[in-house]
């Protein structure tokens, strides 16, 4: 069980059978009566964002979740085909469950990824990947204004603003939260 005291971002927490993960929360105390928190929580199956108040010193369980280091071998139409590093176990998960993170990461790297009762529910990215250009147009000489920036799609398939000197097949450092350019290797 877990105490409202011990609630932070990113906590996860689990609420009428279902996994929810703490995105924000605030400590109030309202006229009478006792403190309370009122949080802002993420469902982790659907992404379905909701508000919650809780009174200060309620409990709340734990979700039956667990981190396992898995290794992406290869996309079978939408489903991401991972193996389980120990066991050497091979997992079909739904493009669904593994999100936004499918567009950062690429066949061979190894993840950490989220299961909640054996089931893939989410993969835990570094903050920065590395990222071939597969395709882009050249930057047009002359075409010099500070900050300007031209679509670019990665190996991965997603497309990234980048500044008008990258080229394709340069190496490019990108920022998983908010898929912004960050720099070139």
């Amino acid at each position: 069980m877990i105490s409202t005291k011990d609630f932070r971002n990113g906590l996860k927490i689990e609420i009428d059978a279902k996994p929810f993960e703490i995105i924000g929360f605030q400590h109030f105390k309202p006229g009478k009566g006792g403190a309370m928190i009122r949080t802002k929580l993420r469902q982790m199956l659907t992404g379905q964002v909701l508000d919650k108040t809780f009174r200060s010193g309620e409990k709340v369980k734990k979700p039956d979740m667990s981190v396992v280091g898995m290794q992406f071998i290869y996309k079978d139409g939408s489903d991401f085909v991972f193996m389980d590093l120990e066991t050497y176990e091979q997992m079909n998960v739904p493009g669904d469950n593994v999100g936004e993170a499918g567009g950062y990461i690429k066949e061979g790297d190894t993840a950490k990824v989220l299961l909640y009762n054996g089931e893939l529910i989410g993969v835990d990215l570094p903050a920065n990947v590395n990222l071939a250009v597969a395709q882009t147009d050249p930057g047009v000489q002359g075409d010099r204004v500070s900050n300007a920036t031209k679509p670019a799609t990665m190996e991965t398939g997603i497309v990234v603003n980048v500044p008008l000197f990258i080229n394709e097949g340069d190496i490019i450092k990108v920022d998983t939260r908010s898929g912004e350019y960050l720099g070139r290797e």
